[in-house]
């Protein structure tokens, strides 16, 4: 059984994922192109994130995929990142629901430490895997799309979601490691009868 100590790591290494989540969310940065230009201007940056699309030429970001570039040979693209977008917003929500079973099984006592580790893992493994899949997802696009030709790189935000998802997995197997390899407390012994 995991003691508090455990738990309270845990917790801090779910609280830093959770945050790398929702700035991967924010940052329009999942899929970056730079060009250079002249010398003395600022070089051409065209983002994508999982809900926009930024460009400094336009100094302006706008919905993306925008539902008119969603038709034809584009169906596919649009439903891929869309499904993206959707399981990293999905994953906050399950993020949510792990908040909730830190603080049950932080302020619960000790029966509930025994058997919310499992709980708690079963959900840190849930929210790893959308992230994964997610991200995995866009890397895929990223290789095989034809509107990420040689220029485009993976970006800030992609590298965000892959150290949450990797933080997430660790953070799941330490409580593992910690219910199976961890002695138990027991501290207290019964009092034999004097009869």
């Amino acid at each position: 059984m995991p003691r508090r100590i455990i738990y309270g790591i845990s917790l801090w290494l779910f609280l830093s994922s959770a945050a790398l989540t929702i700035t991967s969310i924010a940052l329009p940065t999942w899929v970056v192109y730079t060009s250079p230009t002249t010398h003395d201007s600022t070089p051409i940056r065209v983002s994508y994130g999982l809900h926009s699309r930024c460009s400094s030429i336009t100094n302006t970001c706008t919905p993306f995929p925008p539902p008119e570039e969603c038709h034809g040979e584009e169906r596919g693209f649009c439903s891929a990142w869309r499904t993206s977008a959707f399981l990293i917003n999905f994953s906050v929500v399950l993020m949510l629901a792990c908040l909730v079973a830190y603080v049950t099984v932080l302020v619960g006592g000790r029966q509930v430490r025994e058997k919310g580790w499992k709980v708690l893992v079963g959900l840190l493994a849930v929210v790893a895997g959308s992230q994964l899949t997610a991200m995995a997802l866009v890397a895929a696009l990223y290789e095989k799309d034809k509107r990420f030709f040689v220029g485009w790189e993976l970006g800030t935000a992609w590298i965000l979601c892959t150290v949450s998802w990797i933080t997430l997995l660790v953070d799941a197997l330490g409580i593992m490691a910690g219910a199976y390899f961890y002695p138990q407390n027991d501290d207290y012994e019964p009092i034999p009868d004097p009869q």
